[in-house]
């Protein structure tokens, strides 16, 4: 994004204004989804020419190309999805992968148990079994596996799927605890076999795993759930010796992602993870989380990250709204700043400011544009599906997802989560290139992204509560728009 130049704006608008007979109307289609009701409801360009404001697309200016937009696949999720009725089930399962819904391309899962499994578990339960010889994922073949399955089949396009551990089996660790502690280093070898016979036990169902992060949450978690601790030279050492070279002889191309926490820590951990080619072979690029702040997406950490290894990637694996129970067909609450997180009761009182009241749909909107303006190439939501309590979840760590069900009435609810994620998802196809744009008002937050069939998604968001006109020029045809005030629209202009 370059800084705004007034007199460029000026001489744009007068010409817009004019309308001089070489400047052409701008052809685009409109999504908007609203605190007002509307939800990716299709509108019309303005026909007002009191615009106060321009978006200028820069296309020859090109940044990153976008691995994909999506959600995570839980046990949780999952298990929700097989108390529903078949025609539910369908329509939650569309709504996230069909050609008519938001066409999620890029997704995570856990490898043993999480928080939001319905019990502690793991692939390798006989202690002392080194070689692994009953690895088994039978676990998930009643509910996370008939979901990934079902998705699959859903999608038109298809999806990579990101795989994340939370913990080794506990009679690999120093603390023989689901919660907490260390790989012990007797187990590298068979805990870097387990990424591979994970592979190969997916693969047999049918189902290719693209990447992996080597563990969920490597700062922990004050040992409320599925963790286990490595420092950033511990984790590189063990991809570099263990299961790089693991993966490498198995045969598997899959992606390894180092880190897979909060994003205030990353110049710590790329500063190890890519010190040099010899750290670096094996990590293809780094994973973050966003439970740092509720307001800040930390453009610097960002930035740092991607010079630090501008070839690798740099992938969001993790958001959601924390520490709440989801409000149930209120829409208004999703918009209205009334949501806490985490940090609103726990935070360091010195890092208080970075956790006030925020509006859900605002810190979606806010944070997808921020790193996406700030290098990142993918983001993948938590859960995709909830019940009314936020669960289920055997440490009870209620949380909010895009869609909220009660599995006792049969009865689905699409937040204003999901649209909003649906405005990049849908249409910011993966090898899409991020491109470049000026930007006449600091109030609306803009990104812009050229898709392989050339078309440009331009996505907006007002989180101001009156309405905001502006001019969208793109070379010599411009359009005039409105945005609602709360709102978040996408235009499309197509490849013509």
């Amino acid at each position: 994004m370059r800084s705004f130049k007034p007199l460029k704006f000026i001489l744009i608008l007068t010409l817009i204004l004019s309308a001089c007979t070489d400047i052409e109307t701008l052809k685009v289609e409109i999504f908007e989804t609203s605190a007002n009701g509307s939800k990716l409801k299709s509108i019309s360009e303005s026909d007002s020419n009191d615009a106060a404001s321009s978006i200028i697309l820069l296309p020859d200016e090109k940044f990153q190309t976008i691995t994909g937009f999506g959600g995570s696949f839980t046990e949780a999720s999952a298990s929700l999805l097989n108390k529903l009725g078949p025609e539910n089930r369908k329509k939650i399962i569309d709504a996230y992968f069909g050609d008519a819904g938001a066409r999620y391309s890029l997704t995570r899962t856990h490898m043993n148990s999480c928080d939001f499994s319905l019990s502690n578990y793991s692939y390798a339960p006989i202690e002392g079994d080194v070689a692994l010889e009953h690895f088994t994922v039978e676990e998930d073949k009643d509910d996370l596996i008939p979901f990934i399955k079902d998705a699959m089949q859903a999608s038109t396009e298809g999806f990579k799927i990101v795989a994340s551990p939370w913990t080794a089996p506990p009679w690999m660790k120093d603390n023989n605890d689901w919660r907490g502690g260390k790989l012990l280093p007797e187990y590298n070898e068979s805990w870097a076999l387990f990424f591979s016979k994970y592979i190969n036990a997916y693969k047999a169902e049918g189902i290719d795993i693209w990447g992996f992060t080597v563990e969920n949450e490597p700062l922990g978690n004050d040992k409320n759930w599925e963790s286990m601790h490595y420092s950033p030279s511990e984790m590189t050492n063990f991809v570099r010796d263990y299961l790089g070279p693991r993966l490498e002889k198995d045969g598997h191309d899959v992606k390894v992602l180092g880190y897979d926490q909060n994003r205030e820590h990353l110049k710590e951990w790329v500063d190890v993870m890519f010190q040099n080619e010899e750290s670096s072979k094996y990590i293809d690029g780094t994973a973050i989380h966003w439970y740092a702040s509720t307001v800040d997406y930390f453009p610097q950490e960002l930035q740092y990250a991607h010079n630090k290894a501008p070839n690798k990637y740099l992938i969001q694996t993790e958001a959601c709204v924390d520490a709440e129970v989801p409000k149930w067909q209120d829409d208004a609450w999703y918009w209205s700043k009334e949501a806490t997180d985490w940090g609103w009761d726990w935070a360091p009182e010195k890092d208080k400011q970075l956790h006030p009241k925020y509006a859900p749909v605002n810190r979606y909107a806010r944070d997808i544009i921020g790193c996406m303006n700030n290098w990142v190439d993918g983001w993948i939501d938590w859960n995709m599906v909830l019940d009314t309590q936020g669960g289920p979840n055997w440490f009870k760590n209620w949380c909010v997802a895009p869609v909220i069900v009660d599995p006792e009435k049969d009865e689905v609810y699409f937040t204003p989560i999901y649209y909003t994620l649906a405005h990049f998802s849908k249409y910011i196809r993966p090898g899409a290139v991020r491109i470049g744009f000026e930007n006449s008002d600091e109030e609306l937050m803009v990104t812009a992204a050229k898709n392989p069939d050339g078309s440009i998604a331009v996505v907006v968001f007002n989180q101001g509560t009156d309405a905001k006109n502006f001019n969208l020029s793109l070379n010599e045809s411009a359009v005039a728009i409105q945005i609602s005030g709360q709102a978040i629209q996408t235009i499309m202009i197509p490849n013509l």
